[in-house]
């Protein structure tokens, strides 16, 4: 696969400035391998120090991971276990990374249903890479899209009972205050690994201009120059916003 340099970018702006990632197929790498799901799965996580050096190394600045979704709770329970303890492994483990990479890190998600031992692990995990500068990562864990609209309607249907905010004030901003990702950009390059085409209930709302672009190739085996592929694939692209193109 060509690593070449990356074409300009035909938008005036510069960009992507954030791109967000399902990160998909670790168990079916397994399978063809004859490994059990949980081997997939720490390739997968080996994946991830890769791409985000590698997001860093070319200059993006936020990168958003899908690794955990709400509806995968319903897997069966040993690999649910597997799963919360490599991310207990990272939590622990990869801080000396994300700073050699400056990365800040942010996880998004409802901690409510993680185990008491993560969820001090991600507070401390955050509060440690605050004053890293060169790329925001957020790691998506026990993530819904629609759990959060419903959330964020929730809560602004509380306020404007408790009279706090009049119905017609609220507006995309006022909403996009009550997301898990408030303060983070919209991505604008949506990549799906492993041949899947849909997006699996992930940043309904933040996506709707993102381009995507879907490729066959596994999480485990994903690496930079796949990434610089789909970067080169999103600046060949013109985004209209709904408008006329030139």
């Amino acid at each position: 696969m060509s690593t070449a340099s990356l074409p300009a970018n035909p938008d005036p702006s510069p960009g992507p400035q954030h791109i967000a990632i399902i990160m998909d197929g670790n168990g079916r790498w397994a399978k063809a391998r004859r490994l059990p799901r949980v081997a997939g799965h720490r390739r997968g996580a080996d994946a991830v120090r890769k791409i985000i050096r590698g997001a860093g190394e070319l200059g993006v600045p936020v990168l958003t991971l899908f690794a955990f979704s709400t509806e995968n709770w319903t897997r069966p329970a040993d690999e649910v276990s597997d799963l919360m303890g490599l991310l207990r492994h990272y939590l622990r483990n990869e801080l000396e990374e994300l700073g050699r990479n400056g990365a800040r890190l942010r996880v998004i998600g409802d901690r409510d249903r993680l185990a008491r031992d993560i969820v001090r692990d991600i507070a401390d995990a955050e509060t440690r890479t605050r004053s890293n500068t060169r790329i925001d990562v957020n790691i998506c864990i026990n993530y819904g899209s629609r759990d959060e609209i419903l959330r964020a309607t929730r809560n602004l249907a509380r306020r404007v009972a408790a009279g706090e905010i009049a119905a017609d004030r609220i507006d995309e901003a006022a909403f996009e205050r009550e997301l898990l990702t408030a303060g983070v950009p919209d991505p604008d390059l949506l990549i799906r690994t492993s041949g899947e085409q849909r997006i699996s209930n992930f940043l309904l709302w933040q996506c709707a201009y993102a381009e995507f672009v879907f490729v066959d190739t596994l999480w485990p085996d994903f690496g930079k120059e796949h990434l610089e592929q789909a970067i080169a694939e999103f600046r060949k692209r013109e985004r209209r916003y709904g408008g006329v193109g030139t």
